[in-house]
């Protein structure tokens, strides 16, 4: 696959497809694929809005080891909103709670909204409820942590577990 193909998938979205382009799955940490070979080359310099996206991407796969390559080249933690979910929101979304911390500690802002209305914690607590995967508890957990506002989600949630956790930070 070229860049610019890779590039055209990024901006719609098509993350399953170019998940092979992030490294290995069982090795997160690291940096390696052709996504790092290509920043390495200097492809993404015209091209920030892929960036963003394939930021977006690696922490959508867990890719944290990507994530921290492409923020450390410029990747801004709140884009990557062509999908209609920033990173932090597909982080949430799919349970990955180090590209969540990850994203947090780079300045993701924790309130910003989706195409759905929604924060990074109404979408892990949407996703926990109704596409369980991945640690999304965990991922509650960590925007609860770092601050989130508690008030995005709708309670009672139909989940004691995370009304449990919520009610701590109510």
């Amino acid at each position: 696959m070229s860049f610019e193909e890779a590039a055209e998938g990024l901006r719609r979205g098509d993350f399953s497809r170019l998940a092979p382009l992030f490294g290995d799955p069982d090795r997160p940490d690291e940096a390696g694929g052709q996504i790092v070979t290509w920043l390495a080359a200097g492809a993404f310099a015209d091209a920030r809005d892929v960036l963003n996206e394939a930021l977006t991407c690696a922490c959508w796969l867990g890719q944290i080891g990507v994530a921290r390559r492409l923020l450390d080249a410029g990747a801004d933690p709140s884009a990557g909103n062509a999908t209609g979910l920033s990173a932090l929101h597909w982080a949430a979304n799919r349970g990955q709670v180090p590209a969540v911390e990850l994203l947090l500690a780079a300045g993701a802002q924790m309130e910003q909204r989706s195409m759905y209305d929604a924060t990074a914690l109404d979408t892990a607590v949407w996703s926990a409820i109704n596409e369980p995967r991945g640690n999304q508890l965990g991922a509650i957990r960590a925007l609860l942590e770092a601050g989130a506002d508690v008030s995005a989600v709708t309670l009672p949630t139909g989940r004691s577990d995370i009304d449990k956790l919520l009610a701590r930070y109510l």
